[in-house]
C-alpha cells in the first residue's frame, strides 16, 4: 500500500521487560534504577513502527523525526512495559501518532511521535553521499 492510502487510526504495539540495561543507572544516572527515558522513547518508537506494518509501499520506509514525552512514573527492573502508539493524522509524508506506555500499575508515559514516509533508496543513497564526504 504506498503511503497516499495510510489513514488515521492504525495501531501498533510494543512491549519489554526493563533489564539492567535499560535502567537510567546504565546511562550514568547514579543510583537511579528505573527504565531510562531513553530507553522508554525506543520503546514508543517501535510502536509507531509496528502501526504501520504492512501499510507502506515498495521502497518506502518511514524516519522518525520528532517525539514529545512526558515520562510520567517511574518503572523498576523486571517490570513489562507495553507502549502503543494510534495514527491521529497524515499530511502527505508526515504521520503524527499518539502514544501511551504503561506498566501494568501506572501510565508511565504519554508522547507524541512524527515520523515522514520516505523513498528508501533515495534516503540511504544520502547516507551515503554524506559518509563519503567525511
Amino acid at each position: 500500500m504506498p503511503a497516499s492510502q495510510i489513514k488515521p487510526g492504525l495501531r501498533g504495539e510494543s512491549q519489554t521487560v526493563v533489564t539492567r540495561q535499560d535502567l537510567a543507572s546504565a546511562y550514568g544516572n547514579t543510583g537511579v534504577d528505573v527504565m531510562s527515558s531513553m530507553t522508554l522513547m525506543t520503546l514508543l518508537e517501535k510502536a509507531a513502527i509496528a502501526a504501520l506494518a504492512g501499510h507502506l509501499g515498495p521502497g518506502e520506509m518511514t524516519v522518525g523525526a520528532r517525539m514529545e514525552m512526558d515520562h510520567l512514573a517511574p518503572t523498576p527492573e523486571g517490570f513489562t512495559v507495553t507502549a502503543q502508539a494510534e495514527l491521529q493524522e497524515v499530511a502527505g509524508r508526515k504521520l503524527v501518532f499518539s502514544l501511551t506506555a504503561s506498566d501494568g500499575l501506572d501510565t508511565v508515559a504519554q508522547a507524541t511521535h512524527v515520523r515522514y514516509v520516505v523513498e528508501a533508496g533515495r534516503f540511504f543513497q544520502g547516507v551515503a553521499d554524506k559518509q563519503s564526504r567525511r
